[in-house]
């Protein structure tokens, strides 16, 4: 599956830790284009960050990430116009979905009508996690460690809620703890055994 990442999913550092640890394990194909990158570099500038590294170390291990096609989106009507490099993105790569935390820029029937789907991040790595649960642990396992090492003494459940992935959160939590059934009560028709002593009195 081909999906493009929209820049604002790009930009915060765990999340995008764990996309691309998701996309390095095969479980989809990252895209992008060189103005969906020049958008999270000036994201970045904006909060007095150069991106320039992160975007290089990024391209280098994902070199046929960059759409090479050019596609007309002139006609999909979006909120703002502005967002329709995206899409034309998407269309070029041949991608099913967007990802993004955005999802009001890209309605869904616009989208619909070109065959795409935008979603949130945290939808998109929960399905890959229900389809596949060890490559998005581990992925989840190494940004955390990343983390630490980075000084940041902060636990897997501080990690996902500063990605903003209740959604995978939770999935993750029921793996892990699944839930017990009820015990039955008694049957029809059955009574219940009344507690007796030691010398078998009621």
């Amino acid at each position: 599956m081909r999906a493009v990442l929209d820049a604002c999913v790009l930009y915060p550092t765990v999340l995008r830790e764990i996309l691309a640890d998701a996309a390095g394990a095969g479980l989809y194909r990252p895209l992008w284009s060189r103005r969906i990158l020049d958008e999270w570099r000036h994201a970045a500038q904006r909060d007095g960050r150069d991106a320039g590294v992160e975007i290089a170390l990024l391209q280098d291990r994902f070199p046929q990430a960059m759409v090479q096609g050019v596609a007309d989106a002139s006609g999909i009507d979006l909120p703002d116009p502005a967002d329709r490099h995206v899409v034309e993105a998407a269309l070029a790569g041949g991608a099913a979905v967007i990802v993004t935390a955005n999802l009001r820029d890209f309605p869904r029937g616009a989208m619909g009508a070109v065959g795409l789907q935008a979603i949130h991040p945290d939808e998109f790595l929960r399905d890959l996690f229900l389809r596949a649960p060890d490559p998005i642990l581990t992925a989840i396992a190494a940004t955390l460690t990343r983390a630490r090492a980075a000084g940041g003494d902060m636990t897997q459940r501080e990690l996902m809620r500063r990605a903003r992935l209740p959604r995978l959160a939770k999935a993750i939590a029921r793996l892990a703890a699944p839930e017990i059934p009820a015990s039955p009560g008694p049957g029809v028709g059955e009574a219940a055994e009344i507690p007796r002593d030691k010398d078998g009195k009621a």
